[in-house]
């Protein structure tokens, strides 16, 4: 049990020496010689050619897989409006009404239940209903009803609690809670409209392997079948397939992973599969075009 609690202990402040290099990062627009139109449910969004030197937030390698500008379109960074607090470990969300939904963190004066929108077309910033809970480390889903799941995180202890925002009215109310407190998980929104919550770090408990589904209908969590290797600080990746991958993270021995498995819904079950070429953990992964995924970055051992 000491030797439990001492690597749960070791495995958060491993977490937390990460999280500080990531303080302090200002808000940009990525200007070129294109813009999105919001998708009207929230779920895609259309990219066309506008005037040069028109900003706007943008994902480049969508607009760009689908060929509406120049592979060779000259691309810069401008300052925009600055958050009305500072934060980090929040979570971003876009809208259905294009908007930016930022929500928690951990701030000067602690952890912050404080929530803002960023509106593109003014590139201003303003306060929202804040959380019922103080959070970082936590996760945001969007929902397909356009409401947005925050859930567990971290508050001096992992959390089970969970929330939703609701844009209409801009405020939060308390949802069904997590079965297993945990920080530094990964929520995933299915084809089924179900949310898949997998791994992180429960502090006392040490890194999981344990996971669950968000039902929005009822909403209450039940748990799903559990993760072959324990993980904190990896990644999940929806699949064309409807199936989740995740991949790498921080194992039970406290080490980066390079291991990565399937999530079927059809069975509630994780299948290994190929492992990463480098082991790593609070690296990205992007499902490109062509059905790949693209890992990239994150923090090595030694």
């Amino acid at each position: 049990m000491k030797k439990q609690q001492n690597n749960s202990t070791r495995g958060w402040a491993l977490h937390v020496a990460l999280s500080i290099a990531l303080l302090s990062i200002p808000a940009v627009l990525l200007a070129s010689s294109f813009k999105t139109t919001p998708a009207t449910r929230g779920l895609s969004a259309t990219i066309k050619p506008v005037a040069a030197g028109d900003k706007d937030l943008v994902t480049a390698g969508l607009a760009s897989s689908q060929g509406l500008f120049p592979a060779d379109a000259p691309f810069t960074f401008g300052d925009t409006g600055s958050l009305g607090a500072a934060r980090y470990g929040h979570t971003v969300t876009l809208l259905p009404n294009g908007k930016v939904l930022v929500a928690g963190g951990g701030g000067s004066s602690g952890f912050l239940s404080s929530a803002e929108l960023y509106d593109p077309a003014s590139g201003t910033w303003t306060a929202t209903g804040s959380l019922n809970s103080a959070r970082y480390l936590h996760t945001a889903t969007l929902l397909p009803n356009g409401k947005v799941l925050v859930a567990g995180g971290y508050y001096g202890v992992a959390s089970t609690g969970a929330e939703l925002y609701d844009p209409a009215s801009g405020t939060w109310t308390a949802t069904g809670s997590l079965n297993i407190a945990r920080a530094d998980h990964t929520a995933t929104l299915l084809p089924n409209g179900k949310v898949l919550v997998a791994g992180g770090f429960g502090i006392t408990s040490g890194v999981l392997t344990s996971a669950e589904l968000y039902d929005p209908a009822s909403g209450t969590w039940t748990a799903t079948g559990s993760l072959n290797t324990a993980r904190y600080l990896h990644t999940a990746t929806l699949l064309p397939n409807g199936k989740a991958l995740v991949a790498g993270g921080v194992d039970s021995s406290l080490n980066p992973s390079a291991s990565a498995e399937l999530y079927d819904p059809a069975t509630g079950t994780w299948t290994a599969t190929g492992s990463l070429g480098t082991a790593r953990a609070t690296h990205t992964a992007t499902l490109l075009p062509n059905g790949k995924v693209l890992v990239a970055g994150g923090y090595e051992a030694g």
